[in-house]
């Protein structure tokens, strides 16, 4: 199994691959594909970042059935700043399913695990 990250420049083939059904389209043509050292499921080409997974265990709920992965390795495409994921150099999708939209990450605005440090009730650390 894979996980593929897409763009935001990616939105229309990646919304057109949600709207039709693959049992009645050919959805392989949409996105160029490539398989990594796991050769069991392909990954997209260009999306930012792709990752093969080992599938540990799923569930059959109604209407879906859910995955659980262990990802095994991680192919990126020239989005790290100093050998970090640089999510602005990545422009995630990111879906919405109450307001039916996609939205785009916004600026930093805060230090984890140090921001906190300012909570005045706070016992001490």
């Amino acid at each position: 199994m894979s996980i593929n990250i897409p763009s935001q420049d990616m939105v229309v083939k990646t919304d057109f691959i949600g709207i039709i059904s693959g049992a009645n389209h050919d959805k392989s043509k949409v996105f160029e594909s490539f398989y990594g050292e796991l050769k069991g499921a392909p990954m997209i080409k260009d999306a930012p970042i792709s990752m093969e997974c080992n599938v540990v265990n799923s569930i059959d709920i109604p209407k879906h059935e859910v995955f659980f992965v262990q990802p095994v390795n991680t192919y990126c495409n020239e989005i790290l700043t100093n050998n970090k994921i640089d999510l602005a150099k990545v422009k995630p999708i990111l879906f919405d399913m109450p307001s039916g939209k996609y939205w785009q990450l916004g600026k930093a605005f805060a230090d984890c695990w140090s921001i906190g440090k300012e909570y005045k009730n706070a016992p001490s650390l």
